[in-house]
């Protein structure tokens, strides 16, 4: 359950040039010393903290910063992913340099970068390294051959009619299962495929001529290529119509039917899916994990009913779009952004290739390139910050589980034993991914990525049957983000993210609690949240509330729900209270759950919270400080047509309802800034679980 959202559309690379090409190490510190928790300048002054306090804290940012034409959105995470992205890039460029210093790590991530930053031998090589795969699709004559077939499309990364991988028993969690789930789709989710107003309509003919288009481009005649375009739409259309939404998804017991293969099978027999297990070498599974059992029996039907030309006409199509479009020649890669970047997302111009080529290298070799990260710019005494705000945090929630009126002894009990349990995981992992047997050559742009999916994709399923690696990490270490895993109890806090403006060593503490203190109080609150709290101390999907607590729970995250549903994103658009309870649940209680914190260390330091800062702080009380780190923690400007995409799709709110959605209901907020009941901050009514 990510801090931040993360692209919707993972498959897409996007590229320009704005950012000089050569940075030297002083100049990424000098550009980071620009970036502070708390900036009196990024306010506006002019607003009432009372009436818009989103407006309050970040006015001045978002005039002081326009969207880049390279990006969809742009926010002071961004700001950091940039500088960021500056120090990976030189770090990869001196990789790709040579030199008989470089460890194998080093060799692989600057070969890796060196061959994908060389768009001219991309764009010579052209579709030949695309043939072969599309050459046998191609080569199918016969149905019975799909499960051999998409087994190797699935083998290298291309996944076809659903998903397959490992995933933790949801009632085991010490143990790895087989586990498949419905399909991934080329737009991003089912309600995109059925939804009947004006803009979807036109956004499915777009998408439809998008899919024309590349098959053109890969030399099909202009009308085979749009029969083709309509035969992909209708079979993912079918598809979508067996699919769980991504509200429905939110609900963990929904994903978990576990059952033994034959049973499995008996549901879809048009798809030999023992066939498919020994083609991709599984040993013989006992039992296994189907996320969403209907969208099999539907799939059975598509399967049944649809020809075989137009199912690989779909297959074709996957293989292209789940390809980086990166490592394809320039016609494909730029059509791949005029669909997904242009149209989905509003964004006028690709990020530079350089860019776009260290996000590459991050994705496929991370804990490669973040060793390397984490050498040179994370130190021992943030990590131990770190660890001094995640415990004080902790313990601030310990207090408040005692004082929750609303919760009995018994499940309070639970809780705090769940608490207690969580592990914290703060910087990098400690032990490194193996990347020895992932080979990167040279010079082979579009065989690197292949690769590296393809060892990804083994990576996890040859994990089917074995203990889980409760030292793993599910991002890589220059990540600006953090996470919560319900099923290893465990909070993530990548290096990337334990810097300004999230966490800035040289500002007091009330900063400090405010940004990185609602960062970590937000992912301990998410394994308590409506999906979270289904999960055990040991990460096991089982029921440890009493009835009559759960009632009360559901009664208080109805509250939340009906807040964010009255708020309106863009157009006629209202943020999806169902879809973004989680994290909205998770940023309230974070944010109180970092105030109390910091009230406790303030209190310990003997520090005057009615006391005014200096110009530094804006003259803002310690208190006043708090929220206004918090606030520009989540200043942002955005594209209206990245905003439709997120409230139909993200389960994180805008920034705005991530601000005001949470301070409305903090009775110290409104102490903190003199708000009076019955202004826009300061509802009669609040909503409260943690």
């Amino acid at each position: 359950m990510p801090f931040l959202r993360t692209s919707i559309v993972s498959g897409m690379m996007l590229a320009g040039c704005l950012i000089p090409a050569c940075l030297n190490a002083q100049d990424t510190t000098d550009m980071q010393k620009n970036l502070k928790a708390l900036d009196p300048k990024l306010m506006d002054t002019s607003a009432d903290p009372c009436v818009n306090f989103y407006q309050y804290s970040c006015g001045g940012w978002s005039k002081q910063n326009p969207i880049p034409a390279d990006e969809s959105s742009y926010g002071r995470g961004t700001e950091l992913e940039n500088q960021n992205r500056l120090v990976l890039k030189s770090i990869l460029e001196k990789a790709a340099a040579g030199g008989s210093e470089r460890s194998a790590n080093e060799q692989k991530i600057g070969d890796y970068y060196a061959t994908c930053i060389d768009v001219n031998a991309v764009n010579e090589a052209g579709l030949k390294p695309l043939q072969p795969l599309l050459d046998r699709i191609a080569a199918l004559n016969s149905k019975d051959g799909l499960p051999e077939l998409t087994a190797y499309l699935d083998s290298i990364g291309i996944g076809t009619f659903f998903g397959f991988s490992s995933d933790q028993d949801y009632k085991d969690a010490t143990q790895q299962i087989a586990e498949f789930d419905q399909a991934e789709l080329g737009l991003p989710e089912k309600g995109y495929y059925d939804r009947t107003d004006d803009k979807s309509a036109k956004l499915r003919d777009q998408y439809k001529e998008h899919v024309a288009r590349t098959f053109e481009l890969l030399g099909e005649s202009h009308e085979q290529a749009a029969k083709d375009g309509d035969t992909v739409l209708k079979v993912e259309t079918e598809l979508a119509k067996h699919s769980l939404t991504n509200v429905e998804r939110r609900d963990p017991q929904a994903l978990y039917h576990k059952m033994t293969l034959a049973n499995f099978e008996s549901s879809a027999p048009n798809f030999a899916f023992n066939k498919y297990l020994r083609s991709l070498d599984i040993p013989p599974v006992d039992s296994l994990n189907v996320t969403e059992p209907k969208f099999f029996v539907g799939l059975n039907e598509v399967l049944a009913s649809t020809d075989l030309d137009s199912l690989k006409a779909y297959l074709r199509w996957a293989a292209v779009r789940q390809t980086p479009s990166i490592a394809l020649p320039q016609a494909l890669d730029e059509e791949s952004f005029n669909f997904y970047g242009k149209i989905l997302e509003g964004q006028p111009e690709q990020q530079p290739r350089w860019k776009r080529c260290v996000r590459s290298t991050d994705r496929d070799l991370g804990e490669a390139l973040g060793q390397v990260y984490v050498a040179q710019r994370f130190s021992s005494q943030d990590k131990q910050r770190t660890v001094e705000l995640t415990h004080d945090i902790e313990a601030a929630m310990g207090r408040d589980i005692d004082q929750l009126e609303w919760m009995s002894p018994a499940t309070k009990t639970r809780a705090k034993e769940k608490l207690h349990s969580v592990a914290n995981k703060i910087g990098y992992p400690d032990k490194w991914r193996d990347y020895s047997s992932l080979e990167v050559v040279r010079g082979d742009a579009f065989g690197n990525a292949r690769r590296a999916v393809a060892f990804e994709v083994h990576r996890q399923i040859n994990k089917i049957g074995k203990p889980v690696d409760r030292g793993e990490w599910g991002m890589t270490p220059p990540t600006v983000n953090a996470y919560y895993n319900p099923q290893m109890n465990d909070i993530n806090f990548p290096a990337g993210i334990l810097q300004p403006p999230y966490f800035d060593p040289r500002q007091d503490d009330a900063v400090n609690y405010g940004d990185a203190g609602g960062v970590i109080g937000h992912e301990l609150t998410h394994g308590f949240d409506d999906e979270g709290r289904q999960f055990d101390a040991a990460g096991n999907l089982k029921e440890w509330w009493t009835p009559e607590d759960e009632k009360k729970f559901t009664e208080r995250a109805d509250c939340v729900v009906k807040e964010y549903d009255g708020f309106v994103a863009v157009d006629d658009l209202h943020v999806n209270g169902k879809l973004t309870l989680g994290e909205n649940i998770a940023d309230l209680g974070g944010l109180k759950l970092a105030f109390l914190a910091y009230l406790d260390r303030a209190q310990k330091a003997g520090v005057d919270v009615t006391k005014k800062g200096d110009a530094e702080y804006g003259g803002l009380t310690p208190d006043q400080q708090f929220f206004v780190a918090f606030g520009q923690s989540w200043c942002q400007n955005n594209r209206p047509e990245d905003l439709r995409l997120r409230v139909q799709t993200d389960p994180h709110s805008p920034e705005e309802f991530r601000v005001n959605g949470v301070v409305v209901n903090l009775p110290e907020f409104q102490k903190a800034f003199a708000c009076q009941t019955g202004q826009p901050m300061a509802p009669a009514k609040r909503c409260a679980i943690w």
